[in-house]
């Protein structure tokens, strides 16, 4: 099954002022339709990504967005957006993807979450599309702005993008509608819809708005510059067992012993991806990865980090930092610690310097004092936007 996503970008975006067009505006310094696009390349159920621009903006988009291997070579757009998405739709028909999400190029805030939503609502309709439960109330004006009603708002929600669909069946609707002369159908879902094709609604979010107006712009400017900054702290300890080497912070040392675990018993990378749950409320690694389940019988405690990871991305959010304590007596830390570093940060697709490591001994107190096992420290900030 593959992916193909559709990136819609051939408006002008007059509404929202600026001398260009507001999907090559810039918000925290990157352009809006390139963080569109790093959502849609980063996730990982997507194969490849097209934009339809306006082909009088060539120049501004291959100054706005750099290369990728999942990045095709965009395709113009029309004067519509039905038009434009029937575009888009022809040029993918010679990679034949299985399914197809179709999102505006002006809704940069998307996330990861709601993609995979989308994706997997497809299973069962042929459409699915993200939306959110109207909560104003209606009212429907009269004569001289008055109010002449107030409208039922039960059951109504706000169309968001992405749009999901089965590939085959949105193409053949666009070219169908487009024959019949049907070019006045504002969304996706409608033209699915007007084609008698099934479409679910799944849930969205108010952050996930279309950059419209000037204000959205201002709006989207302050969405960057203030995110929710959430810290985790995660414990954890092993006891010693017999064996001649340890798994510590995702490098294997040579020891006297092993420690004693249903995975690796890797408790530096266990007690830091228990912060990292933490930090974005989680489950612990206990209840996530539990060692009653066979699967993680002598796992590589890697694998529960990248799957921390992941959560955090699919919140939107992005990793600041992380520092782990180990304690022990033994083995010695100090000549294993830059390489400790280095495999935490390639887990975590961190820079080195954003990955700490530390070591110290209980003065001989205690369990680890009496080298009887290791015990583990760890924090992680994150960054949710």
């Amino acid at each position: 099954m593959t992916t193909a996503a559709l990136i819609v970008a051939a408006g002008r975006g007059h509404r929202a002022g600026g001398a260009v067009p507001k999907q090559y505006a810039p918000v925290g310094g990157i352009p809006v339709l390139a963080r569109t696009l790093g959502i849609f390349l980063d996730h990982p159920q997507v194969d490849w990504v097209l934009v339809v621009t306006n082909p009088g903006d060539r120049a501004l988009y291959e100054a706005a967005v750099p290369a990728h291997p999942k990045l095709l070579l965009p395709v113009a757009g029309d004067e519509t957006r039905q038009g434009s998405v029937l575009n888009g739709l022809s040029a993918l028909e010679a990679k034949s993807p299985t399914r197809v999400l179709i999102h505006d190029g002006v809704r940069p805030f998307v996330s990861p979450a709601t993609i995979t939503a989308v994706l997997d609502r497809l299973a069962t309709a042929d459409g699915a599309l993200a939306a959110v439960p109207l909560a104003d109330t209606l009212k429907r004006a009269g004569p001289g702005d008055t109010v002449a009603a107030t409208l039922d708002r039960t059951g109504l929600w706000r169309a968001q993008t992405p749009q999901g669909f089965r590939f085959a069946a949105i193409l053949k609707a666009h070219q169908a509608a487009a024959a019949a002369g049907r070019l006045d159908l504002t969304d996706d879902a409608g033209v699915a819809e007007w084609a008698k094709l099934t479409v679910a609604l799944v849930p969205g979010s108010d952050a996930n708005r279309k950059i419209t107006t000037a204000e959205d712009l201002a709006l989207a400017e302050q969405m960057h510059a203030s995110p929710h900054i959430r810290t985790g702290q995660g414990f954890d300890v092993h006891r010693f067992a017999p064996g001649h080497h340890v798994w510590l912070c995702g490098v294997k040392i040579a020891h006297t012993h092993a420690l004693d675990g249903h995975s690796d018993a890797d408790v530096g990378l266990h007690a830091l991806t228990d912060a990292l749950l933490g930090a974005i409320g989680e489950a612990d690694i206990g209840t996530l990865f539990p060692n009653t389940d066979p699967r993680w019988k002598g796992a590589a405690s890697h694998l529960f980090l990248e799957e921390a990871a992941r959560r955090v991305r699919a919140r939107n959010g992005s990793i600041g930092n992380v520092d782990v304590t180990l304690l022990c007596e033994a083995p010695k830390i100090a000549p294993h610690r830059d390489a400790m570093c280095t495999r935490i940060a390639e887990i975590l697709g961190l820079a080195r310097d954003r990955v700490a490591v530390k070591a110290t001994t209980t003065e001989g107190l205690g369990f680890t004092g009496r080298r009887e096992g290791i015990a583990a420290m760890a924090t992680a900030t994150v960054i949710l936007r």
